[in-house]
């Protein structure tokens, strides 16, 4: 498969994406600590499920506003600018407008910090013991996280696998390889493996087409060998050479 960059642009997309899937999750979690009925099932693009977040954590946690203002927080007409102004009179660092994921995560966070510590008295907080295969603090086995990975995949037009932890690592490959910053963008048309000759032919055109594939990512590990074994011939030169030169050993003429 080919897939197509586009350098800087793409590099940003990517990255906005992993924050918000990021920011997502980790709304989600605090969600799931402050025992909210139905935390995975809160849509960040969805405005009314962004407006009740925000008047239940206000309501049910924070309790900043008196009873009857908190209603204000659920005004359909003006809810962006109220809950804009409600952030900021209790220190928000982030704007609604601009930074709606990042202000929801300092939100549940700062209705975390007030909850506990009305119990840190009551409550002991025992670590769980940590596992091999985990990934702190994303859990790695929900199904968001799972969709999350499938939509990378289609974005980076990687083939679909069963599991769905070996197109997580496919995709890591990829963008460590696409989206390095001396990666150079490949000109010219793709190569066609049914036209290509490997120097051996069997009898089976599978086999044929499998023997290519591999022929061809070969090609590419001897390619970054050699760029890897130029570096460290290069890197030797700097550690061993001396430029350093005396002009007054110099002369002119005889």
């Amino acid at each position: 498969a080919v897939v197509s960059t586009q350098s800087t642009g793409s590099f940003q997309t990517l990255q906005h994406y992993f924050i918000r899937i990021n920011l997502s999750m980790s709304i989600q979690r605090k969600l799931r600590t402050l025992q909210h009925q139905n935390p995975d099932h809160i849509s960040l693009s969805n405005e009314e499920d962004v407006m009740n977040l925000v008047y239940w954590l206000e309501d049910q946690k924070i309790r900043y506003y008196s009873a009857e203002k908190r209603e204000e927080l659920r005004d359909k007409g003006e809810w962006k600018s109220r809950v804009g102004s409600y952030l900021r009179e209790i220190k928000c660092p982030y704007g609604f407008e601009k930074f709606q994921s990042a202000a929801l995560d300092w939100l549940c966070s700062y209705a975390v910090r007030l909850e506990y510590s009305a119990k840190k008295e009551q409550i002991s907080v025992v670590a769980p013991a940590g596992d091999a295969n985990s990934c702190a603090p994303l859990d790695v086995n929900s199904v968001q996280f799972k969709n999350g990975v499938n939509q990378l995949r289609e974005w980076l037009s990687i083939p679909q696998h069963l599991d769905y932890l070996t197109v997580l690592k496919a995709c890591r490959m990829l963008i460590e390889q696409r989206f390095a910053p001396d990666f150079v963008v490949p000109s010219g048309k793709p190569m066609q493996l049914g036209q290509s000759e490997i120097g051996v032919e069997t009898s089976d055109r599978t086999l044929n087409e499998v023997a290519k594939i591999l022929r061809v990512l070969h090609i590419d590990e001897l390619r970054l060998l050699q760029t890897r074994i130029n570096e460290a011939i290069v890197s030797g030169q700097v550690q061993t050479a001396d430029p350093k030169t005396d002009t007054k050993l110099g002369q002119v003429g005889r």
